[in-house]
């Protein structure tokens, strides 16, 4: 581990010279490119400085600790070094996590799609719930929120509505909700106090960037209409609406939420590119298939992952087993604590099958 943490080390420096060269900072691509790969390397360079300290530090003890003759300074020692020790175990736990392979998706920006499920105008009115829940939950984190394309039902249920997030960190956070949320409650219209089910699906699509995807102009066909509201309200009297066919893969995109043709079309191209993307690393991983079922989550659009319960304002994600009662809090942004005990629980998984890669090595050497 230290040999790799050392070699990181080196590279942070090589490239904090490269970023003073004037060549290099007069390739702005090139500077950007390099800025953002010291920028990801500089949390793990600081713990790594923080262990070596820690380290010399223990070193220093030990020797302070061979000369003392004094038992109250011997004492003093110890403890000194039984804090640093401990020091020393945290930061090396720490190392190995931040060591651990990262998602190259992790940094990208995020696009949502909340679809109602089996439930009708109740699934459509628990989409609009989630659709809040994502938006209060950027709200907390800084992220930007930005509706891509949005279609309601009269009574302002979600038919299908697509969320982009905005913001550092915003895919790591948020793929943890691909999957299908359950929701018991009793609905508006229900006149037994009966407690029915209904559930809506969530896809979490990592943003894509031109460079990632290239689509051929003559893979697409674009058609415009008119948009329109729930109930015919807002009805445009242009054809501003756009939907977008890529005809290789039968992707369909539809965006009218912008009363511009133009700004619609750039939105759903957005989309679509991010829907190609993951179509693309989805295909790849297919050979990973074995792995990536021991994930937490593994992504599945069709995997029921989490029930919000009204009568007990409880809210469970099935695949930690965690159950938090303050649903109310839940729907309003405050996920952090269900979102962290995925990435924990991801991470756990990771360290313990390197651990375990580790000694298969170790038994064929």
């Amino acid at each position: 581990m230290l040999e790799k943490l050392k070699g990181i080390k080196e590279r942070y420096e090589q490239l904090t010279a490269l970023l003073s060269d004037p060549a290099v900072i007069g390739d702005q691509n090139r500077y950007r490119e390099l800025s953002k790969e010291q920028a990801g390397l500089t949390d793990i360079v600081n713990a790594y400085d923080e262990y070596m300290a820690a380290d010399a530090e223990i070193e220093s003890c030990k020797a302070m600790l061979e000369e003392a003759d004094d038992a109250a300074m011997r004492e003093m020692i110890h403890e000194e070094l039984s804090g640093l020790s401990a020091k020393e175990h945290e930061l090396s736990e720490q190392l190995k996590v931040m060591l651990l392979p990262k998602d190259p998706n992790d940094d990208k920006d995020v696009i949502i799609e909340v679809r109602a499920g089996t439930g009708g105008e109740e699934a459509a009115l628990f989409g609009a719930d989630l659709l809040r829940m994502y938006t209060r939950y950027a709200e907390r984190h800084g992220y930007k929120a930005e509706l891509m394309n949005e279609n309601y039902t009269e009574k302002g249920g979600v038919k299908e509505v697509v969320l982009s997030l905005q913001g550092k960190g915003a895919y790591s956070r948020m793929k943890f909700e691909s999957g299908v949320h359950r929701v018991q409650r009793v609905p508006e219209t229900e006149s037994q106090g009966r407690i029915h089910t209904s559930a809506a699906t969530v896809a979490v699509l990592p943003e894509a960037e031109d460079v990632e995807v290239d689509i051929n102009p003559n893979d697409l066909q674009i058609d415009t209409y008119r948009s329109g509201g729930a109930g015919g309200q807002h009805v445009n009297k242009t054809e501003s609406a756009i939907r977008i066919t890529h005809i290789p893969t039968g992707l369909v995109v539809q965006c009218q939420d912008e009363r511009s043709q133009h700004k619609n079309r750039d939105k759903a191209m957005r989309v679509l590119k991010s829907r190609l993307l993951e179509l693309y690393q989805s295909k790849a991983a297919e050979a990973e298939a074995d792995e990536r079922k021991s994930q937490v989550g593994s992504g599945d659009r069709s995997e029921r992952i989490r029930t919000y319960n009204f009568p007990q304002s409880r809210v469970t994600d099935h695949r930690i087993g965690l159950t938090l009662y303050k649903l109310e809090a839940f729907l309003d942004g405050d996920m952090d604590e269900v979102i962290d005990a995925l990435i924990l629980a991801e991470r756990t998984r990771q360290l313990s099958s390197a651990e375990e890669e580790g000694k298969r090595l170790h038994l064929h050497r």
